[in-house]
């Protein structure tokens, strides 16, 4: 029996403003538990919440990026569920008035392209972090992060399977990074992604339950855990135990590689949602939407279309630079200073990317200045120095932050381009191998190699390539004359 799956995903981003949505409460990551705190995120009695204005601002560019309508008319709602995580027991976020409805992401699969639905963005405020300790009877609460300002995007049931959902994730991701809407540190959880996954059969117009996957914050785990529940729907409908598919928010647990239950899921009327009494509806003018509109920056599909037509890229070159904003930038600003966009684009994705990844080093940290790799394509392309050697420089560069020069200089590397030094070198190979000579003078033109090896080998790798070739083949046509 074939099955189509069926997912939709629910995507918290932070937003990137410095204070909180209710209140001036700092939203640095990573201050002391509990730091950044004050009666107003903690719920006390008595206090009154004033909503951040660059937060309604930030989410209106979410939508206005992601192709929504902008209500302009839109309001807060109070959430309620107890939950150890929210001081004050309800959560602040909008119901039936969103911010943002509609729209949609295209992404690309494979050379094809699809747009995914947005049903809807709204704002609501984050909950706090809960530490479990282990064989210990109470658990901690953080509160740093309740109140930071999010935007939920929920989109139509429009993915197909676990890869496209992780090339939809990556794809946002991009987007709200280049709007500078959200950092989207996945790793520090202000990017997070829910997922919802059903499968039905190919044909079949109405959906079955489905089941919530919470928090999955990499594009790894994502795709293993919507792979794993996927796998166990299918078995349980193979065998006609579709009974045992409830309606549920899961948990992926990495280790165990499997899903957990962690609750039953509610609907939305168990939430019992009433407008915020504490805030004012939120309405927006239309010069505030067209400014918002107009102060977008190019987007990665525009720079991706950029890239291909001005720098001469591939799709697959194109597509790994723009996916990344911070390696976008450096790479532009490598072409700014002079380089050869197709010289800089192999160091970029060869090089800079292997470095990143064993060291374990973000893209915003590159530990090479833009002017300092041109500055070593130079000496390469000059011919001061071999490609295999430029190679070694760059990593003692990545390394150590010295510039290619003093390295070249450190270690000995300049190649010998001085005709007057080669021809030395290349009269001396030739006094020595007379049999080489004799075998290239029958017509066995591999004995040129041997001797252009011999001469590397003499000159400690130090020779021009291109120089050295010209000046052996025309050495030994003197020779043979």
């Amino acid at each position: 029996m074939s099955f189509e799956t069926i997912i939709g995903v629910e995507i918290h981003a932070e937003l990137h403003t410095k204070s909180k949505l209710f209140c001036s409460c700092s939203t640095e990551f990573g201050a002391k538990p509990n730091a950044n705190t004050c009666p107003i995120c903690l719920g006390l009695p008595g206090t009154l919440p004033v909503i951040n204005e660059e937060a309604v601002n930030l989410a209106i560019k979410a939508g206005t990026a992601l192709n929504c309508k902008i209500n302009k008319l839109n309001k807060m709602d109070r959430k309620n569920y107890f939950y150890p995580d929210l001081p004050k027991a309800f959560q602040t976020s909008q119901f039936d008035l969103p911010i943002c409805s509609g729209g949609y992401v295209e992404i690309d699969i494979e050379g094809v392209k699809k747009k995914i639905r947005i049903n809807r963005i709204h704002i609501e405020e984050d909950a706090g972090k809960l530490l479990h300790l282990e064989d210990e009877p109470v658990s901690l609460i953080d509160y740093n992060r309740v109140g930071v300002p999010l935007i939920e995007i929920v989109t139509e049931p429009d993915l197909r399977s676990p890869k496209e959902a992780v090339i939809f994730l990556k794809t946002l991701k991009s987007i709200l990074e280049y709007a500078e809407i959200s950092d989207c540190r996945m790793e520090q959880g202000s990017l997070r992604c829910d997922a919802n996954i059903s499968l039905r059969k190919f044909g079949q117009e109405t959906y079955n339950t489905k089941v919530e996957l919470k928090n999955i914050n990499s594009f790894k785990e994502l795709q293993k855990a919507l792979e794993k529940e996927e796998s166990r729907q299918r078995e349980l409908y193979t065998y006609g135990e579709e009974y045992k598919i409830k309606q549920e928010t899961r948990r992926w647990d990495s280790g165990k590689g499997r899903t957990v239950p962690m609750r039953s899921k509610e609907d939305a009327h168990d939430y019992r949602y009433f407008p915020e009494p504490d805030l004012l509806p939120i309405i927006i003018a239309e010069e505030q939407i067209e400014r918002i509109k107009n102060s977008l920056p190019e987007m990665p599909a525009q720079k991706q279309e950029r890239f291909l037509k001005q720098y001469g890229l591939s799709e697959k070159e194109a597509s790994i630079i723009v996916d990344d904003k911070a390696l976008s930038h450096f790479y532009e600003e490598v072409l700014t200073i002079g380089a050869n966009p197709k010289t800089a684009a192999n160091w970029v994705l060869g090089d800079i990317l292997r470095l990143l990844k064993e060291k374990e080093i973000p893209s915003e940290q590159i530990p090479v200045q833009p002017k300092s790799l041109c500055e070593l394509l130079t000496l390469i392309e000059s011919g001061r120095i071999s490609n295999t050697a430029g190679k070694e420089v760059f990593e003692e560069m990545f390394n150590s932050g010295k510039n290619a020069e003093e390295i070249v200089k450190e270690k000995g590397l300049s190649q010998i381009s001085d005709t007057g030094e080669l021809e030395k070198i290349i009269a001396e190979i030739l006094d020595s191998n007379p049999d080489s000579i004799a075998s290239y003078a029958s017509g066995k033109t591999q004995a040129a190699g041997f001797l252009m090896g011999q001469l590397m080998k003499a000159s400690k790798g130090k020779a021009n390539p291109k120089v050295a070739k010209k000046l052996l083949e025309l050495r030994l046509k003197e020779r043979l004359n």
